[in-house]
């Protein structure tokens, strides 16, 4: 039996919870060492959420060994075409 795509999670259109779960938070404490393995899952300090935005890449400058190449398919600069 297939799944209805309705029901089907897109994982590019997923945004970032704000909210984390007990557990999720108990291992976030665990590996910054501010809650032991045998600690209370009671009443938990708050768990501050890093949100990561992606950065455009920067495209690296021409070769500096001479004149610039024209892009290609861009038209000679001073050359127009013979209407006929």
């Amino acid at each position: 039996m297939s799944l209805h795509p309705s029901l089907k999670i897109d994982t590019a259109g997923a945004q970032q919870r704000s909210v984390l779960t007990r557990i999720e938070r108990m291992k976030e404490l665990m590996k910054k060492g501010l809650l032991k393995e045998d600690g209370r899952a009671i009443g938990l300090p708050k768990t501050k959420i890093v949100k990561i935005k992606a950065r455009k890449t920067v495209k690296a400058a021409p070769a500096a060994d001479g004149a610039a190449a024209p892009a290609p398919g861009a038209k000679a600069a001073g050359k127009a075409a013979p209407k006929k």
